[in-house]
């Protein structure tokens, strides 16, 4: 089965995890402070679900790092990307 994530996303969720354990911070503990159940930290964490843009900043800021960094490297990471044959007609 094809992965619905990206190579950019898969970034996206490991440095999200790497940064949450890195201020030592519980799913539970980050979940309480999102005022979320501790489900939906499990959840994007496992890749069962998706998070948009809003919940990626509220994520970012409550772990406690500036949420254009991440997207800075996406960025970079998109533009060595080899361009798809048939890309851009």
């Amino acid at each position: 089965m094809k992965s619905v994530f990206t190579e950019e996303y898969e970034f996206l969720l490991d440095y999200l995890i790497s940064a949450r354990k890195a201020a030592d911070i519980t799913q539970q503990e980050l979940a309480e402070r999102l005022r979320k159940p501790q489900s939906f930290v499990s959840k994007y964490e496992r890749r069962e679900r998706r998070l948009d843009v809003v919940e990626f900043v509220s994520l970012a800021k409550t772990i406690g790092f500036d949420p254009c960094d991440v997207v800075r490297e996406i960025e970079a990471r998109l533009q060595h990307r080899p361009k798809r044959k048939g890309a851009g007609k």
